[in-house]
């Protein structure tokens, strides 16, 4: 079945400076090498408003360089309860904000809120993305991965359930 609109994702995190723009990002790119930037819209945002209109963490921003992408345009914004009308997917990165994005939904909405990493094939064992920020540049580079994964996986189920091409 060819899906008509354009489906939308978002990606939240705590603050929305590490893992969901990396997601939004890394996800943005992925899309537009295969050709699905016209059929899928894509946003990310916090749970917590610390950051808003903050560019990515630095870290973050410095690990997406060295593997050929670029944040620095994304700016983050706190999720609100309309943005289960807006998207189609809300995509928490660990249970802590899927708990806060749950108490958003209704039980026309609750669907909607899944964990990116239930997309991740390569790395079944985990189901969150851990938050780099406290941690060293590896972590940064632990985030990309799975969130590299996860990603190349949501493309797949999209495909799947929406007929894209």
């Amino acid at each position: 079945m060819k899906h008509e609109e354009k489906v939308s994702i978002l990606f939240v995190c705590m603050g929305n400076i590490c893992r969901s723009p990396t997601a939004h990002g890394v996800f943005r790119k992925m899309i537009d090498d295969e050709g699905l930037s016209e059929q899928i819209g894509i946003d990310s945002a916090g749970t917590h408003s610390y950051h808003v209109g903050h560019p990515p963490d630095e870290r973050a921003q410095q690990t997406a360089q060295r593997r050929g992408l670029d944040m620095s345009d994304l700016r983050a914004r706190k999720a609100k309860e309309r943005d289960f009308d807006r998207f189609d997917l809300v995509l928490a990165m660990d249970r802590d904000n899927y708990a806060i994005l749950e108490s958003y939904t209704t039980s026309a909405t609750a669907e909607k809120l899944r964990l990116f990493m239930e997309f991740a094939p390569d790395h079944w064992r985990t189901s969150e993305v851990p938050d780099p920020y406290y941690g060293g540049p590896n972590g940064f580079e632990q985030v990309f991965d799975m969130v590299e994964d996860a990603s190349r996986g949501l493309i797949r189920h999209l495909r799947e359930q929406y007929g894209l091409e």
